[in-house]
């Protein structure tokens, strides 16, 4: 899978899975709404329920800014499978320094379109394009 076919395949799911690591060195995996465009990702922090706005997410992308994000296809059709992971170096950014970001995120989500997200937004320097496709292999899950 070449990089336009990697990036492509991540920007039109829905939903992405966020990894950090803190500065424990333990890893936390979140299911997040982003929006892709070239090699940057944004995530932000929204008006669905959590428990505080100091998420852990942030807390640790502030400790130790190396992140990778994953999405991936199943069906019961293992000739249909794939995934790609994006890996690249987190910052966040306060939701009014990066209007962009909160635009594309409404474009993309219906849900934003009267409520836009106001906490923090990720932003992702993706460094690291990896994907794989049975369709485009031929061979077994690497």
């Amino acid at each position: 899978m070449d990089i336009d076919d990697a990036r492509a395949r991540l920007a039109g799911c829905r939903v992405v899975r966020l990894a950090t690591v803190g500065a424990d060195g333990r890893p936390h995996l979140v299911v997040v709404t982003f929006a892709v465009v070239g090699d940057r990702i944004y995530t932000a922090v929204d008006h669905k329920p959590k428990t505080t706005r100091a998420l852990k997410r942030l807390r640790n992308i502030r400790d130790n800014p190396q992140v990778a994000v994953l999405a991936d296809h199943y069906e019961e059709d293992w000739g249909r499978l794939w995934w790609v992971r994006a890996d690249g170096r987190g910052r966040v950014r306060e939701a009014a320094d990066v209007p962009a970001a909160i635009a594309l995120l409404q474009r993309k989500y219906a849900q934003y379109g009267d409520r836009p997200p106001e906490g923090p937004v990720i932003e992702i320097g993706v460094d690291r394009w990896a994907g794989w496709s049975a369709a485009d292999s031929g061979a077994g899950v690497r």
